[in-house]
């Protein structure tokens, strides 16, 4: 009976002292302060991400006559449309070292949209911080390369003095007549284009313009797909050996300090009026750089027929009030825009 007792005093105290326990267990967490509850976390709306818009080409601009060069940009054949762009645009960069580019010339061959040239020249040079040139587009017939889509004329302005005594500018004309030409002023070829109406025999024609100017820069467009008439015209550009004065057949020489490049105007439907409109434009254009119809050293015009060509000539010839300077018109495959007729650009030298 004693063990009994002493047994049940036991687990008396036990039961006790689990039941203090708990209690003070319990007082523990009443005394803890209470917790927040976090609100749910809202769905954002996603920030609407918005694209820049490409700066535009300026539609002129000016630069120093001695600094100047001159490339074309490799065909190639590889990609699409606007990775054959990219790929010249990077070539001429290359060929260009730390000079600025000032105008682009781009012929287009096949169905790329003309417009995206100017575009994508501005994205690649824009995301280096890099001056837009003026930049204008042709579409051709084609290009001496399979595959190929675009090749690029570059103008840039380098850092060194290249052309101290000024540069002769060359209308089209057959490729003897322009190396008798070039001889006869006394200059180192810089550039040449030559503008064919088939590309049968561009092999030949290629090898006689490195024969006649191994320094130059060369480029070889067919005009139209279906050339009516047999066209084999180089137009050119070189360095003068040494000042030149008096006029000159065929050539513009030009020795004053800057050279004003412009993009394309562009003349919509064939009525004289509107080719006129375009024409007055470009006189505005030039009057923003500081020069006019009179200091024009070069003129492109760029027709979809022969009838609009006869047109736009005499238009020119009414703006130049009796000067002559050298220009090439030819009729082309298309232009940037689809309700175009003919486009006009223009190089005008000034002080």
């Amino acid at each position: 009976m004693v063990l009994q007792s002493t047994r049940s005093a036991v687990t008396t105290r036990r039961n006790i002292a689990l039941l203090f326990t708990f209690f003070g267990f319990a007082l523990g967490l009443s005394a803890q302060p209470e917790r927040k509850l976090k609100p749910p976390k809202e769905d954002k709306e996603p920030v609407t991400q918005t694209l820049e818009i490409p700066r535009e080409p300026p539609v002129a601009i000016s630069a120093e006559t001695a600094k100047l060069v001159f490339h074309v940009s490799p065909l190639s054949a590889k990609g699409l449309f606007s990775q054959q762009v990219r790929d010249a645009l990077k070539a001429l960069d290359r060929a260009n070292g730390s000079a600025n580019l000032v105008k682009i010339r781009a012929f287009v061959s096949g169905g790329g949209d003309l417009r995206r040239v100017a575009t994508i020249v501005s994205e690649e040079l824009s995301d280096k911080k890099i001056p837009l040139p003026a930049v204008s587009t042709i579409q051709v017939g084609g290009l001496p390369l399979e595959g190929a889509q675009v090749v690029l004329e570059s103008v840039s302005v380098d850092k060194k003095s290249m052309n101290p005594a000024g540069l002769a500018f060359f209308s089209a004309q057959s490729p003897a007549q322009l190396r008798a030409a070039a001889q006869s002023v006394g200059v180192n070829m810089l550039r040449v284009t030559c503008f064919l109406s088939s590309l049968e025999g561009v092999q030949a024609l290629r090898s006689e313009v490195a024969s006649a100017f191994p320094t130059a820069a060369a480029d070889f467009v067919q005009l139209t797909r279906l050339g009516v008439q047999p066209v084999t015209a180089c137009e050119g550009v070189g360095r003068l050996e040494k000042p030149q004065a008096g006029p000159i057949d065929w050539v513009t020489v030009t020795s004053r300090p800057k050279i004003v490049f412009t993009g394309l105007q562009i003349a919509f439907r064939d009525q004289d009026s509107d080719l006129r409109l375009a024409f007055e434009r470009m006189g505005k254009i030039l009057e923003s750089q500081g020069a006019g119809y009179p200091d024009v050293i070069f003129s492109n015009t760029y027709s979809l027929n022969r009838s609009v060509a006869g047109k736009a000539a005499a238009v020119l010839l009414e703006n130049l009030k009796g000067a002559r300077p050298a220009g090439t018109a030819q009729v082309v495959e298309g232009l940037p825009s689809l309700d175009a007729t003919m486009a006009l650009e223009v190089l005008a030298a000034r002080n």
